[in-house]
Order: structure tokens, then sequence, then C-alpha cells
């Protein structure tokens, strides 16, 4: 699969988000695990890979199965709601 630069972009901002797992980028791109590291591996520097690898290997966040919540996305108790956004209220 072929993606746009923005596409790129993207993917590599959710891989690096810690909430984000592996299976909303398959969803969005549809790109597997393997091939979202190959992707950080071609487009990040190895020092940046290398601290990106040590921080998702251990996280169960990044893993739908390892989740501790079935349903729904998790949103933190100060994270303001979408209708406070100032983009919505132009």
């Amino acid at each position: 699969m072929k993606l746009e630069i923005e596409q790129i972009d993207r993917v590599i901002e959710m891989a690096w988000e810690d909430r984000t797992p592996f299976e909303a980028i398959t969803f969005q791109f549809g790109l597997k695990e393997q091939e979202v590291i190959a992707l950080m591996r071609r487009e990040m520097k190895p020092s940046s890979f290398r601290m990106w690898r040590e921080r998702v290997q251990g996280r169960a966040t990044k893993h739908g199965k390892k989740r501790t919540f079935e349903k729904g996305r998790f949103k933190c108790s100060r994270q303001k709601s979408i209708t406070n956004n100032k983009i919505t209220k132009r």
C-alpha cells in the first residue's frame, strides 16, 4: 500500500501515542503491526526508532488484547470535550 506523506505523518503520530493501539492504525490505514514497525524504522532516525521500540514493547495500551477496558475509548477526566473546541465554534 502506497501512503501519502500526510498519511505517513499521521501513522507515526498514532504510533507514538501511548493510548492508540496498533489495531486502530490497522483499521484506519490497513497497516499491520509489523508494517508499522517497518515504516517507523524507515522514516525515523535510528536512535528515535530504538527509543520508540523500547517504549512500545512493554506497553499494554498499544495492543488491543492487553488493554484493561473492553469497550469505548479512554478519555482522561481532565481532557476537554470536543464541544469546547474553538474550531467547532466558528
